[in-house]
């Protein structure tokens, strides 16, 4: 099942300067072959139900293993049965009725 999905990532425990530890993310979602768009609060990311999460996952192991002691994630998912739709069928949707 195809997934839409807004997650942010939230380490604890490691100071102010999150940026290092979100671009580590970026990392594997690129390395993970999805298309995803980093914004100031979050990541939208599209692709397989299956592989997006095992993404997610891959986000919390790598970044425990650099020492984060615990990391809270914000998730956002949207699936649709009716039609293929990506992040960018969705953005375009609202600019036409501006």
């Amino acid at each position: 099942m195809k997934v839409i999905l807004e997650f942010t990532v939230i380490p604890l425990g490691v100071g102010l300067s999150l940026s290092r530890y979100v671009a580590t993310c970026e990392r594997i979602l690129k390395e993970a072959g999805l298309h995803y768009e980093l914004h100031a609060n979050g990541t939208d990311v599209e692709g397989e139900w299956d592989a997006v999460f095992a993404a997610i996952k891959r986000c919390h192991e790598t970044l425990h293993e650099m020492g984060v002691p615990r990391i809270a994630t914000q998730i956002k998912v949207s699936t649709r049965t009716d039609r293929a739709q990506t992040m960018d069928d969705k953005v375009e949707s609202v600019k036409t009725k501006l």
